[in-house]
């Protein structure tokens, strides 16, 4: 009786590590799959605002959605529809039945205006993470722009290294990051961001900013390093294709930040086709789809992984 009982606990035993193997294995090729995560922008599906960029966004093919807090012209802070809690929840129900992502907020609305002079900062940065923190989105976007242009314009460092400070702590209590784009190279992006010592404050890295600049892409990122990017602006400056474009080579991105140990989202912005630059759908399905070839693995090897046990 004594040994039944005995071969009975090895057997069950066995058996229970077996199970706990399978769903571990199913995990790591689910990570894998999940690593990298494509999004498209509202404002450049030419839906800056509207509900309608969620399906648009699932019907392209994406992940998930970067929202723009729209236009900011004079006014003292953005005009931001989402600042409506109905309109807000409206977006979230949509969001979760399309099983579509919000995966950050975009204040570009600083492209074109001074983040380094603007009198009401702090109301613009905070409305944009009291929309996020509502909205459950961990990230938020901030370019510098034409005026806040540092190699352009140097002596805007030391106010805009100070506004950042603040706006680094005003993220932090809200529990949201904020990413920034610079026209500095990563060297000096890099001391920008400890400069401004803030875990909340982390480069929202773009691809064309280096190629543009004749700098070269892979270094740049290994120079920043994994934990200073907090997503990417995965394209390159309107004319072709992502898959046609001779100056990027997506599968050695890939490598590179594979190397890095750098996950998280990839974020259509332009590498449009110069001949149908309005076309939405062709385009950004294009740089969806090849970029989730290039990203992604094919869920289907999941079901392979789960059959073959």
């Amino acid at each position: 009786m004594q040994y039944q009982n005995r071969r009975t606990f090895i057997t069950n035993t066995t058996l229970l590590a077996g199970a706990l193997f399978i769903p571990n294995q199913l995990l790591m090729a689910s990570e894998k799959v999940n690593r990298y995560k494509i999004a498209v922008i509202d404002l450049m599906i030419l839906k800056r605002q509207k509900i309608s960029a969620l399906p648009l966004a699932r019907e392209i093919g994406a992940d998930g959605l970067e929202i723009d807090m729209g236009g900011l012209g004079d006014r003292e802070t953005f005009d931001n529809k989402l600042a409506d809690p109905k309109i807000r929840q409206e977006y979230l129900e949509k969001a979760k039945e399309l099983n579509l992502e919000i995966c950050s907020l975009a204040m570009t609305g600083f492209y074109a205006q001074s983040f380094a002079k603007r009198p009401t900062y702090q109301k613009m940065i905070q409305d944009c993470l009291d929309t996020a923190k509502a909205m459950n989105v961990k990230v938020v976007f901030l370019p510098l722009g034409v005026q806040g242009d540092l190699v352009k314009n140097p002596e805007l460092r030391k106010p805009i290294v100070e506004r950042l400070k603040v706006a680094g702590k005003m993220a932090s209590n809200a529990g949201v990051v904020i990413g920034i784009e610079t026209a500095l190279d990563a060297s000096g992006e890099l001391q920008l961001l400890k400069d401004v010592g803030s875990k909340n404050v982390k480069s929202y890295f773009n691809f064309s900013n280096a190629i543009k600049n004749g700098r070269d892409l892979h270094t740049e990122l290994r120079i920043l390093g994994r934990k200073n990017i907090i997503q990417i602006h995965a394209t390159n400056e309107d004319g072709v294709w992502l898959q046609n474009d001779p100056k990027i080579n997506l599968n050695k991105v890939k490598e590179t930040l594979d190397d890095m140990g750098w996950k998280g989202w990839l974020v259509v912005e332009r590498s449009r086709d110069a001949t149908q630059p309005t076309n939405v759908k062709y385009n950004f399905s294009a740089n969806t789809s090849y970029l989730k070839s290039v990203f992604q693995i094919d869920k289907s090897s999941l079901r392979g992984t789960k059959q073959s046990h």
